[in-house]
C-alpha cells in the first residue's frame, strides 16, 4: 500500500518537526509540475523557507519546473534543473472560455439573472469576449498574484523584480542554462548528479544509498498531534458547496451541517476552524452552512476561518460570521454576487431535434421553470425578485459578520473577485496567514494551552481509499485519454452549470484555464 499522504495542515507540521529532527539533515524538493494552488504553494514555500532557517540544506530539482513548481522551489538552498529539461519563465495568464455563439447555432436562449456588475459567472453564455468589468477584476487580481511571485523570487534569489519581469515580457529563458545565467537556478544537473551532491553535503560515501523518507512514511512514524482533552477541530470545506450529501470533492449542505452540529454538541471540541478552498456555489447550501457556523459561535465556540487558493461567493459566504479570517495574499475572495440561469431551448428541440412539447396545467406559474419555452416577463421579474432578495441577504450576513454598513459592503461586492492582500485592506479578511496560523489564533480565542486537532471530514476507510479512488481516478483518466484534460475540464463546467440550472447560485464569476 502507497504512503498515506499528509494533509496541507499534517505536511506543514511535519516540517516543523523534521527542522529540529536531529535525524533529518534536509530537504529534497522534487520540482515539478506542482498542482497546488498559488495559496497553499504560499504555505508551502513558507514553512520549507522556516526549515532552512535552521541552517539544514532544502535542495530543489526537476526536469521540468513549472512557476508554480517553482513558487515553492525558489526558497530552497539550491535549485537545479534537468540539462535537457525545461524551465518555465512567462508570466501568467488566464484564458476564458464563451459559449454563446455555439449556443446561438444550436437555437438556446440563455435566460440569464444576475447581481453584481462583477458577477461574470453567466458571462460565457452571454458575451463573446470579456467585459470590460471582467477584463479590469481580473488584470488586478492576476497582477495580485504575479506580482506576489515576482516579490518572493526577487528577495529569494536576491534579484530585482523588474528584470524578472524583464525576462519573462522579452522571454528570455528558452532553456535550463539561460535561467542560470540570470541567477533564477544554481545549476543544470542530472538527477544522480545532484543526488551525488546530497551525499557529499551528508558526508557519506558515492556508492552510499541515501536514506531519504516520504512525507507520508514520516507522518507515521513521528506523531505530529498536539495532546491535551481540548481540540480544535479543523474542517475541510473544499469544493463546490452544493444542495445534499455531496460527493468526494464537493461541500454537500447536509454532509456539512451533521458534522457542524455533531461539534458543536461535542464539549471537547472548544473551536472550530474552518479551512475553506472553494469556489461556492448553491446560495441555499451556503445559508445552511453558515447557519450551523454561526449557532456553533454563538454557543462560544470561536470559529476562525482559513482561506486556500480560493474562497469566493459562497466560499466568502460561509466565512463571514467567523471571529478572524486569514487568507494568503494570493488567495482568490470576495465575488459577493447572485445568479441563476433558465435555459430556453424549445428552438433547440423543435428545429435540431424535431421534438415538441404540449403541456396542461393548474396554475400559471406552474411550469415557470421548464427548459421547454421561453420565460414570459412575469416570470422574469419573478426569478429578477429572488436573485435581488438572496444578493440582499448576502449583503446583510458580510454586513452583520464584519461590522460593515450596508451600503460600504455594497459598495465592495458586486461580484467583484479580490486577492487576499486588497480583500485585507477593504475589511473582508483580518490577517494574512496560513491555516497554522488560524489554528493557533482559535485556540487563543477559546484560552486554551493544550489541546489537540481533530480533522474533518474524517478519513475514509482503507477500503474506500482504495476501491473509492480506484473508480473515481478510472473514470477521469478514461475521459482524459479520450478526450484531453483541457477538454475534460471544459465538459465538467458544462455539466456542472446543467446541474444547476434554474437554481440560484453564489459562485467565483469565471472558470478559467490558468497558464
Amino acid at each position: 500500500m502507497e504512503d498515506e499522504v499528509p494533509t496541507l495542515y499534517e505536511l506543514v507540521r511535519l516540517v516543523r518537526r523534521a527542522k529540529s529532527d536531529s535525524m533529518i539533515k534536509g530537504i529534497y524538493l522534487k520540482a515539478e509540475m506542482n498542482r497546488n494552488g498559488y495559496a497553499a504553494s504560499e504555505e508551502l514555500r513558507k514553512c520549507a523557507g522556516d526549515f532552512r532557517s535552521s541552517g539544514k540544506f532544502v535542495v530543489a530539482y526537476g526536469d521540468y519546473i513549472s512557476q508554480q513548481a517553482y513558487h515553492v522551489a525558489n526558497v530552497s538552498t539550491r535549485i537545479y534543473v534537468n540539462p535537457k529539461g525545461i524551465f518555465e519563465w512567462s508570466g501568467f495568464a488566464v484564458e476564458y472560455i464563451y459559449f454563446k455563439n455555439l449556443l446561438k447555432r444550436l437555437e438556446i436562449e440563455p435566460q440569464i439573472f444576475y447581481d453584481g456588475k462583477f458577477k461574470s459567472a453567466t458571462e460565457p453564455f452571454r458575451e463573446e469576449k470579456m467585459t470590460e468589468e471582467n477584463r479590469l477584476q481580473t488584470s488586478v487580481w492576476l497582477g495580485d498574484v504575479y506580482e506576489k511571485f515576482l516579490s518572493n523570487t526577487a528577495v529569494s534569489r536576491k534579484l530585482d523584480t523588474a528584470a524578472l519581469r524583464k525576462y519573462a515580457n522579452e522571454f528570455s529563458i528558452q532553456k535550463p542554462e539561460d535561467a542560470v545565467n540570470y541567477k533564477l537556478i544554481d545549476g543544470v544537473r542530472y538527477d544522480d548528479e545532484v543526488k551525488d551532491e546530497i551525499k557529499k553535503q551528508l558526508k557519506i560515501g558515492k556508492d552510499d544509498l541515501i536514506s531519504f523518507i516520504t512525507p507520508g512514511t514520516y507522518l507515521n512514524s513521528k506523531s505530529v498531534r498536539q495532546y491535551g482533552k481540548d481540540k480544535v477541530a479543523v474542517v475541510y470545506a473544499e469544493g463546490e458547496i452544493i444542495d445534499g450529501k455531496g460527493e468526494e470533492g464537493q461541500v454537500g449542505s447536509d454532509t456539512y451541517k451533521n458534522l457542524i452540529r455533531k461539534l458543536r454538541y461535542n464539549n471537547d471540541v472548544k473551536a472550530i476552524v474552518l479551512r475553506v478552498n472553494s469556489p461556492g456555489g448553491s446560495s441555499l447550501a451556503s445559508e445552511i452552512i453558515w447557519r450551523e457556523l454561526y449557532l456553533a459561535r454563538k454557543e462560544g465556540k470561536p470559529v476562525v476561518v482559513s482561506m486556500g487558493d480560493v474562497a469566493a461567493s459562497g466560499g466568502y459566504y460561509i466565512s463571514c460570521m467567523a471571529d478572524s479570517i486569514f487568507a494568503q495574499p494570493n488567495t482568490i475572495t470576495g465575488s459577493i454576487g447572485v445568479f441563476a440561469m433558465i435555459p430556453n431551448m424549445e428552438s433547440f428541440f423543435k428545429n435540431k431535434l424535431g421534438i415538441t412539447f404540449d403541456r396542461v396545467k393548474t396554475g400559471d406559474y406552474a411550469d415557470a421553470l421548464t427548459i421547454s419555452k421561453p420565460l414570459n416577463l412575469q416570470e422574469k421579474k419573478i426569478i429578477q425578485n429572488q436573485v435581488d432578495m438572496i444578493y440582499a441577504d448576502f449583503k446583510q450576513r458580510v454586513a452583520d459578520g464584519r461590522k460593515m454598513d450596508t451600503a460600504y459592503v455594497d459598495s465592495i461586492a458586486q461580484g467583484r473577485v479580490w486577492t487576499g492582500i486588497r480583500a485585507s485592506k477593504i475589511g473582508l479578511v483580518d490577517r494574512i496567514g496560513g491555516i497554522d496560523d488560524a489554528i493557533r489564533s482559535a485556540a487563543k480565542l477559546a484560552e486554551l494551552k493544550d489541546y489537540n486537532i481533530s480533522e474533518y471530514p474524517e478519513r475514509k476507510s482503507i477500503f474506500d481509499e482504495i476501491f473509492g479512488s480506484y473508480m473515481s481516478n478510472a473514470q477521469t483518466n478514461m475521459l482524459k485519454k479520450e478526450l484531453g484534460e483541457d477538454n475534460v475540464q471544459l465538459l465538467q463546467q458544462v455539466k456542472r452549470i446543467k446541474d444547476n440550472f434554474g437554481k440560484i447560485q453564489a459562485r467565483l464569476p469565471f472558470e478559467w484555464n490558468w497558464k
